[in-house]
């Protein structure tokens, strides 16, 4: 017995050690599952049942690969991608990414606020009483709270999306069809079905989250020592994010596709399955996408002051007081206004925006893809910690694949005038 002793001593250690670094991956990942990225797979789970779901596998893929590439960039340059980006491409070609990476996540933060609103709307609520509470709710946590704080809460919120596991075995899937679908993957070659998958790629990689999981990890303090932990960190934030959507998908396709429900949002979702998979079954949708909506709306203004105050070398941190990092806090709250306004307008197009936000994202990913690719195979930066093979095939492919899709999304209606 007393040989075990060490042995379970040093175990207890280790996974007191990996509690300790636990966060940025799951953060990230789950903050992937937004109220937009549960808009388009409610959307794409109620239009094409079960057939979009392949998409989630090579999604996986990618997922883990960048998010492994950024946190490795971010514990050897201790520099943000943004940062990095500036250093190496000029600030004029910053200046052009940033702007529609800054309207993109205007466009996606908007989005959260329509989950908040639709997903209140099922419980009653106006959305003219749950927007400005939550606006002020997200502002204090992140201006007045610290990173230590604020991640514990984020974490709590991770947990609380495998609620929509529950939302999918209600619903009574058809596991012989979905299996189908994962083996024998299809896909139809037109505008809507391409947009969809680039929507479906664009929210479950989105451009976003390759600055803030950087970000998050030097906010952290970690080096290379804690690099095993790190990728555990990273492979189970990425589960997390894939089984979410694949169950919001599966949800959707056993009880809306097969009754032949549309729906244009989550919310929609959330109320049209209460008749058909039960009420437990709508509320419990309905609190997914809420938990999900704050979250979100949380990270990813979040997100977003960080990378383009890095950008253009301004102070950036959750712990920096407000007369510290000026611009870092005026920019999210910026953001934060902006995208409640636009949610407070009676008859704003929420839906287009929505699903839009996540087209672009997918069309934005390959660009900054290529700018972190060639950052990580750069000696001068990254040192004997370059990329192997293996990371580059996948990322290269990734680029190749989505910038022909969205190639084709972009030239499509051209041609099809002729």
């Amino acid at each position: 017995m007393a040989l075990f002793k060490p042995r379970r001593k040093r175990l207890l250690k280790q996974f007191g050690l990996f509690l300790a670094i636990l966060g940025p991956g799951i953060i990230t990942g789950s903050v992937d599952n937004d109220a937009g990225g549960i808009t388009t797979y409610s959307v794409a789970g109620a239009i094409y049942g079960y057939k979009l779901l392949w998409t989630l596998i090579p999604s996986f893929i990618v997922l883990i690969i960048i998010q492994e590439m950024n946190a490795r960039m971010g514990i050897v340059t201790g520099k943000g991608l943004a940062d990095l980006i500036r250093e190496n491409a000029g600030v004029k070609i910053t200046f052009f990414i940033f702007l529609a990476l800054l309207i993109s996540n205007i466009g996606n933060t908007t989005t959260e606020f329509a989950g908040v609103a639709g997903s209140m709307a099922v419980f009653g609520v106006s959305k003219y009483v749950s927007v400005p509470i939550v606006v002020f709710a997200v502002w204090m946590l992140v201006v007045k709270g610290t990173y230590r704080s604020a991640e514990k809460i984020f974490l709590c919120f991770s947990v609380c999306l495998l609620t929509y596991i529950i939302s999918a075995l209600m619903g009574g899937p058809h596991w012989s069809e979905i299996g189908s679908a994962l083996i024998r993957p299809k896909a139809d070659m037109n505008f809507k079905s391409v947009a969809m998958v680039i929507g479906i790629v664009g929210t479950t990689i989105a451009p976003w989250m390759m600055f803030y999981m950087q970000s998050a990890v030097i906010e952290k303090g970690l080096k290379m020592k804690h690099y095993k932990y790190v990728l555990l960190d990273v492979i189970i934030g990425s589960i997390a994010t894939v089984v979410v959507a694949f169950f919001i998908m599966v949800a959707c396709a056993s009880t809306l596709h097969v009754n032949g429900v549309k729906i244009e949002e989550a919310g929609d979702a959330a109320i049209a399955l209460k008749p058909l998979a039960g009420a437990l079954a709508g509320y419990v949708f309905g609190f997914g996408l809420f938990i999900a909506s704050i979250f979100s709306a949380t990270i990813l203004p979040l997100a977003t002051a960080f990378f383009v105050c890095e950008a253009f070398g301004f102070e950036v941190g959750i712990d920096k007081k407000w007369k510290e990092a000026p611009e870092f806090y005026i920019l999210y709250t910026g953001i934060l206004i902006v995208s409640a306004a636009i949610i407070l307008v009676p008859n704003a197009p929420l839906i287009a925006i929505s699903l839009w936000s996540q087209v672009l994202n997918g069309m934005l990913l390959p660009v900054v893809l290529v700018c972190m690719i060639l950052l990580v195979n750069n000696k001068k930066i990254m040192g004997k910690h370059i990329n192997k093979p293996f990371y580059n095939s996948i990322g290269w492919t990734a680029v190749i694949v989505l910038a022909a899709l969205s190639a084709y999304l972009i030239l499509a209606p051209v041609f099809s005038k002729y």
